[in-house]
């Protein structure tokens, strides 16, 4: 136990509520992500079995292990063929901007919920308080990692979904000296996830705007509960 809990992101007891709120962000998101393609008339996600919500169809394991080791992971991409949209660009940047805009949506309706339980004294009239403790920090997890996902993967850095916009939006002389710049910004991206000097400036502002989004968002709900 004492050596899971050094080489895991969180101690073991919390595992599985990290778990649970990872399996629902990235199967709602990888799910908006091919609805989206479908709807605008790219079937290759379909015809892979994507437009799906069975988080099984949508994992990879080797991105899940490294996540609960290291602190960042994957799940499996959705392909899109752009070429299959009216509007490729404008349709392929709102199919980019589904995947993180699902989650933040979902962050809203997490803080939603926990802010209701809370404010109606739900989760106070439970009797077994480990099964209370246990739904708050599920809640917490789901709330806290749609955010930060949401916020992550708007970084204009391959393969996140905010390069994708952003080839999708910029004029075509800026897309053709993004893609000389491809190589390096996916090193960049690496070199934030795994230098720990850098996730001070990096990653570890998204975990705290993340955080500051969970307690407004949680404290809006509240008083709206109240009034």
């Amino acid at each position: 136990m004492e050596f899971l809990n050094k080489i895991l992101i969180h101690p073991i007891d919390k595992m599985p509520f990290f778990l649970i709120a990872i399996v629902l962000a990235f199967t709602v998101h990888e799910f908006s992500h091919a609805y989206f393609a479908n709807k605008f008339g790219d079937p290759t996600a379909k015809l892979l079995g994507r437009v799906t919500l069975n988080p099984a169809v949508h994992f990879d394991l080797f991105g899940i292990i490294l996540l609960v080791i290291a602190g960042f992971g994957w799940a499996r991409p959705v392909p899109v063929n752009r070429d299959n949209f009216e509007r490729p660009r404008l349709m392929g940047a709102i199919v980019s901007l589904a995947g993180p805009l699902s989650n933040f949506i979902l962050g809203i309706l997490g803080s939603l919920v926990y802010a209701g339980l809370v404010q109606f004294d739900v989760l106070s009239s439970i009797s077994n308080m480990k099964l209370a403790e246990a739904i708050a920090m599920t809640f917490y997890f789901i709330i806290m990692m749609n955010f930060f996902l949401s916020l992550f993967n708007l970084i204009p850095l391959p393969p996140l979904d905010g390069y994708r916009i952003l080839e999708d939006i910029a004029p075509r002389d800026v897309r053709q000296k993004l893609v000389h710049f491809e190589q390096w910004a996916l090193l960049i991206f690496l070199m934030i996830l795994i230098i720990p000097g850098l996730q001070a400036y990096t990653i570890t502002p998204l975990y705290q705007a993340a955080n500051s989004m969970y307690i407004s968002f949680v404290k809006m709900f509240m008083l709206m509960f109240g009034a």
